[in-house]
């Protein structure tokens, strides 16, 4: 059970099937033995595989019903499998980014948290301790987000699973951390470091507006790909399409330097109060500490 809440909006106790599932294997002993195989990549790959398969087609019907999926936000066309489906493209004008210079937006949709860095690099998610440098496994580059903020989206599996760059600038290449594919639900960071023992892929961008942001993406339990599309040294805009993440709920980290960008006033309040903030692809969740 965690809580979440909508912009301006009231807070919202969440605690479904898939939840209670997951609190029972995360909090008991045999639980975890019973996860082992489960958070592998062999059996979300073979997972995968089936998903992007056509008898998976039969999945798409009671999934959309059981989620409220509103599907004319999304592209008409038939979907090939399940996979084709959890990767469809919204419908021009679905989503609006935010194109005010000082604004800066959320990549995805998601359910938003803020955490600050300290000046050792540090951050706490409620009780488990990251650092910089154990996400990224680089002390030199850990030492560029000291005095920050870390902004964690946790995408739902019902959620758009595309995600774009937050601002123009210049891009740097993909680095690649294997792992494994713990859930990124709230329940599972209580006992794993699960941002620095799951599957991720990092960059960095020289923004228009903002510093260096890095991104990363964290692979996720069921989620077979990272598909991540621009090359090294690619011109990108904000709103361009960066990439997205096969079936499975799944997380976007965004690290901001010292000084380049305060949180909405909004959702730094709810992540100090361990409350999520629901937020959508493009929406302002910050300024430019300048503006």
């Amino acid at each position: 059970m965690h809580f979440v809440r909508e912009r301006g909006g009231r807070i919202v106790k969440e605690d479904s099937l898939q939840d209670r599932v997951l609190a029972r294997l995360y909090g008991s002993a045999v639980g975890r033995i019973c996860l082992k195989p489960l958070v592998s990549p062999a059996v979300s790959g073979l997972l995968g595989a089936f998903l992007s398969s056509g008898v998976s087609r039969a999945l798409i019907g009671p999934f959309v019903r059981s989620h409220k999926i509103r599907l004319e936000d999304f592209e008409k066309r038939e979907f090939h499998s399940y996979n084709d489906f959890f990767t469809r493209r919204l419908a021009p004008g679905a989503r609006r980014v935010c194109e005010e210079p000082e604004a800066f937006v959320s990549p995805c949709d998601s359910r938003l948290s803020v955490y600050k860095i300290d000046d050792e690099s540090a951050f706490s998610i409620k009780h488990t301790g990251y650092t910089v440098q154990s996400l990224l496994r680089s002390r030199k580059l850990a030492d560029r987000f000291a005095g920050g903020y870390a902004w964690v989206f946790r995408l739902c599996v019902e959620d758009y699973h595309r995600y774009i760059f937050v601002d123009g600038g210049v891009a740097a290449g993909t680095v690649r951390i294997p792992g494994v594919l713990h859930t990124v639900n709230p329940v599972a960071n209580d006992k794993f470091p699960i941002y620095k023992e799951n599957t991720r892929e990092y960059s960095l961008l020289s923004s228009d507006h903002f510093g260096t942001i890095l991104q990363m993406e964290v692979g996720a339990m069921m989620v077979g790909k990272i598909q991540n599309r621009h090359v090294r040294g690619d011109r990108v805009y904000r709103g361009q399409e960066k990439g997205n993440f096969a079936f499975g709920g799944s997380t976007v980290i965004l690290m901001t330097s010292q000084g380049a960008v305060d949180p909405d006033k909004d959702i730094l309040v709810n992540s100090m109060r361990g409350i999520e903030t629901k937020v959508k692809l493009g929406e302002r969740v910050g300024t430019s500490a300048d503006a």
